[in-house]
């Protein structure tokens, strides 16, 4: 039986792309599939039937500034993540996805990790709602937005608490013994993390003539930084800690200079705070295919988005985390917890003194390598697919 599917998506596009496996599953499988998504992020969803209705994450993050200016001190994260995730603006997404609804008629919502708004249309309709495994999902507990959810919910009309932020279920794809999910998050149906999430991508060919006698690093800070660094205008207050992406990539140009290594650096199109000139052996780019280019790294050094940790972990790749802002900062704790690499401080030195003890480090290759088995242990995406039709139709046949 086909089953219909909404995939509301907002974030970045590490969020649409942490959803675009699943979704492709499903229309795979011969389900009909729609993606409501802010314009920026459809690109992301090629091959797939994409309604750009929904508001950037922007939206939020912008209408957070005056709320925030209120504020006596630096704002808290138990303050911010309600207003992020939570705000009026979910209200007005609800408003949006309505007649993509009505002419639709979803089964089921398949939401990123922080998308709150396909939660509401859902609960609103009768439908079962899932969420697919992104960044700050894993750190979302149904306390730290119960009190938000109830007045989105007053404004619609309708009688819905934090206690249905995984009322149906959420996804992830790591084994329960190495989640990066906070306390209180809600258990997950786990699959096997896709080795290829887009499809088609090659290296640069001056890759596969680089040196195979030194060790290979590669070094990326994400697609959100990137992003808020390409609206941050400097003014008003900032959820979170301030963040300087020219400066991290600096930090990590000049710890990778005094590594004896092949090191590529995946800026996301920024540019590298002036410093030193970039060493022969440090080769700058924009963006690189990361999951292609873990299948031979013999490091990633990384800003700790969950993306990246669970492509790293799929690929058997050590890590080194050096974090920026939000859900980063628990991953950098509990990739060191795990065993699976090292944190490290903001500073040149301890990135080269982190990234060497790491390339060493029979323990943290062993663990990584059986974290990844048991990764590779977990059912594929496509089993997702069979297992969120028959939840939808079981759901409906209860109804």
């Amino acid at each position: 039986m086909q089953t219909r599917v909404l995939a509301t998506v907002t974030g970045s596009p590490s969020h649409a792309r942490a959803v675009l496996p699943f979704a492709r599953a499903l229309a795979a499988a011969g389900h009909e599939v729609v993606v409501a998504c802010p314009e920026e992020l459809a690109g992301v969803f090629d091959g797939l039937r994409v309604e750009a209705v929904m508001p950037p994450m922007s939206a939020a993050v912008a209408a957070l500034g005056p709320r925030l200016a209120e504020l006596e001190g630096p704002p808290e994260m138990a303050v911010v993540i309600p207003m992020l995730f939570a705000g009026p603006h979910v209200t007005e997404a609800v408003r949006l996805l309505r007649p993509v609804a009505e002419r639709f008629g979803p089964d089921l919502v398949l939401r990123d990790g922080t998308e709150l708004a396909g939660l509401l249309l859902a609960e609103e309709r009768g439908i079962p709602h899932v969420a697919a495994p992104s960044g700050g999902g894993q750190q979302l507990r149904p306390d730290a937005v119960d009190g938000a959810l109830r007045e989105r919910s007053r404004e619609l009309g309708l009688a819905v608490t934090g206690t249905a932020l995984h009322r149906h279920g959420r996804l992830d794809c790591f084994p329960p013994a190495w989640s990066f999910a906070a306390e209180g998050v809600a258990p997950a149906w786990s699959y096997r993390q896709d080795d290829e999430v887009a499809r088609g991508d090659v290296l640069p060919a001056w890759i596969g003539e680089l040196p195979a006698g030194r060790p290979l690093i590669l070094a990326a800070i994400g697609t959100a930084l990137p992003m808020m660094a390409s609206r941050d205008t400097g003014d008003g207050p900032r959820p979170g800690p301030p963040v300087d992406p020219p400066r991290a990539l600096r930090t990590i140009v000049d710890g990778l200079a005094e590594l004896d290594c092949e090191a590529v650096v995946a800026t996301g199109g920024l540019a590298i705070a002036e410093g030193a000139p970039v060493p022969p052996h440090v080769h700058v780019l924009d963006w690189v295919p990361q999951p292609l280019l873990l299948s031979c790294a013999d490091l990633l050094l990384t800003h700790g988005g969950y993306n990246s940790i669970r492509e790293t972990v799929r690929h058997g790749t050590p890590m080194v985390v050096l974090p920026q802002f939000g859900d980063q900062e628990g991953n950098a704790d509990r990739v060191a917890a795990l065993g699976l690499g090292r944190r490290c401080a903001p500073e040149a030195g301890d990135v080269t003194a982190a990234c060497a003890a790491v390339l060493h480090d029979a323990g943290v290759h062993a663990e990584i390598r059986r974290a990844q088995r048991a990764m590779l242990a977990l059912p594929p995406v496509a089993v997702a697919a069979d297992d969120l039709a028959a939840l939808a139709q079981t759901h409906g046949c209860a109804a």
